[in-house]
């Protein structure tokens, strides 16, 4: 499955370690997401993204507030001037799901790529 194929997915409730990614689907799906890494022993993925300034970095955050709403899976952030930090993790499997592929995949389409 690629980056498209993941975006154009939607998140599913998932609950459970069954739901949780091993290692090499962890992989798989990392290598469709360009600049995405591995955080946490494998329990995250992160990017770092640059903007020109406050207003565009918060029209990012608000797009990507709206499309983390829609799918009911909600990362967590870090933002300020010209930047923002995403981090995916779904705390019900204590790990990685397909919804932090899919949800990051739609971040990367938000911004066209």
């Amino acid at each position: 499955m690629n980056a498209n194929d993941l975006a154009t997915r939607h998140c599913e409730p998932r609950k459970g370690k069954e739901h949780a990614l091993d290692i090499h689907q962890v992989s798989g799906y990392l290598r469709q997401l360009p600049g995405w890494q591995l955080l946490d022993d494998g329990m995250a993925i992160a990017k770092d993204f640059k903007f020109s300034d406050f207003h565009q970095t918060l029209g990012f955050i608000n797009a990507v507030g709206f499309m983390a709403n829609r799918e009911d899976h909600h990362p967590d952030l870090e933002a300020g001037y010209g930047h923002c930090r995403l981090l995916w993790s779904t705390h019900d499997v204590g790990g990685l799901s397909l919804n932090d592929f899919i949800c990051a995949a739609r971040v990367e389409a938000l911004l066209g790529r």
